[in-house]
């Protein structure tokens, strides 16, 4: 059985980020989308970047960016992963990620008329489309850009698919064992659920947030 990556989203302080490290996060998510309150500029993202170690990921997440603005991200924040999460197309963003020379990750909100085909066939597409894409991150469709907060049906994910993807919206401390032995999904991605407040993310519950998933990981109960 395949360990559970784990993606902390939405750090914008640098004890955050020490604790999502500390915590054995594999990847953490910085946001430059400005009208998320979990909004970094290029700069502020470079900093907190600097104190990640090797072989941590930082992933960029933008929404509806233009290249010029990827590249002045990328020449101030060495993230190592792209994450579109707007109204972007395939074609889109296998362009933007060529233009930074950076893998990306395509966010796809699952309405609820969505198919466990619709998904095989966006996976399929996408990787036709880009050498550079390396998976979809499975959210729940709602009218605002960004995390959506709220949980879909996980039964609509292939269990072909579910090795591949990263699977988020609405996951929580009680409820991520329940995705991760469900689902079986790559990775799991929270932002909302481990804050005191929007922006500010509780070390605690990350603890929390990460111990629940290796124990649902591991098959213990």
């Amino acid at each position: 059985m395949q360990r559970t990556r784990i993606k902390i989203c939405g750090l914008t302080r640098p004890q955050d980020v020490q604790a999502a490290v500390a915590a054995g996060a594999d990847a953490l998510g910085f946001v430059f989308y400005a009208k998320s309150p979990r909004y970094v500029t290029a700069a502020q993202a470079g900093v907190l970047m600097s104190a990640v170690p090797p072989f941590v990921s930082t992933v960029a997440l933008f929404v509806n960016a233009g290249i010029d603005e990827v590249r002045a991200v990328a020449a101030l924040a060495p993230f190592s992963q792209l994450q579109f999460h707007g109204d972007e197309t395939v074609e889109e963003c296998a362009a933007l990620a060529a233009a930074v020379g950076r893998p990306f990750m395509r966010v796809l909100r699952v309405r609820p008329e969505t198919t466990g085909a619709d998904l095989l066939a966006e996976e399929a597409l996408c990787r036709a489309a880009s050498a550079l894409f390396s998976g979809l991150l499975l959210d729940t469709f709602v009218e605002a850009y960004g995390g959506a907060g709220k949980v879909f049906d996980w039964a609509v994910i292939p269990p072909e698919l579910a090795p591949r993807v990263v699977l988020s919206g609405g996951l929580t401390i009680d409820t991520v064992a329940g995705a991760v032995r469900q689902v079986r999904p790559y990775a799991v991605d929270i932002s909302s659920g481990v804050e005191q407040a929007k922006g500010i993310k509780d070390a605690a519950k990350i603890d929390a947030f990460a111990a629940a998933v290796h124990t649902a990981a591991s098959g213990a109960r």
